[in-house]
């Protein structure tokens, strides 16, 4: 989102808890800061939602070459060992998947993916509602508060709402008859 902003990408860092950090150099304040903000936590289940799409579509193998196009994007930028070895050994696998597995283990694999996207959202959301109130006021959330006129926890429940329902769309596509 940083970059469609016109912001500078400048780093991605992947933390072994599961959270992580994106850079970017701009103006500190603005439509393209508020969108940077926006887009973190609501990402995973909007690439589950478009993984579940293709799924719709009958095309798992553009599932697993799509999550390596987008590994292969971040490797570029990513800034820590953790997050460098992460992505390393994810792309490495969805590529043997893509490369030696044959089509119903690539379906199946594609398949898993997609549901862990799409129900790993909302859980990071629960987690920085729960940080913010132990730490200091720095999540993407408080963040998003000072820089408009709606408050950090109702910015909670906004990524909280829209990750849910990202799982509930995704979920609907998936069960579709």
């Amino acid at each position: 989102m940083a970059l469609l902003t016109g912001r500078q990408l400048t780093g991605i860092r992947l933390h072994s808890d599961t959270s992580g950090l994106t850079t970017s150099r701009g103006k500190a304040r603005g439509f393209g800061m508020i969108l940077t903000l926006l887009a973190g936590y609501p990402a995973t289940s909007v690439a589950g939602l478009g993984a579940a799409f293709l799924l719709t579509r009958q095309l798992p193998l553009a599932v697993l070459w799509s999550l390596l196009v987008l590994m292969a994007l971040m490797l570029v930028k990513i800034r820590n060992f953790y997050g460098l070895w992460i992505i390393l050994v994810l792309g490495g696998g969805v590529f043997a998947l893509t490369w030696w597995a044959n089509a119903q283990v690539q379906h199946a694999a594609a398949y898993v993916i997609t549901w862990f996207l799409l129900f790993a959202g909302p859980r990071p959301v629960l987690e920085m509602a729960c940080q913010r109130r132990t730490s200091a006021a720095t999540s993407d959330a408080d963040q998003l508060g000072r820089l408009t006129w709606l408050p950090a926890a109702l910015w909670v429940a906004i990524f909280f709402v829209v990750t849910v329902a990202g799982a509930a769309a995704g979920t609907y596509l998936l069960l579709l008859p």
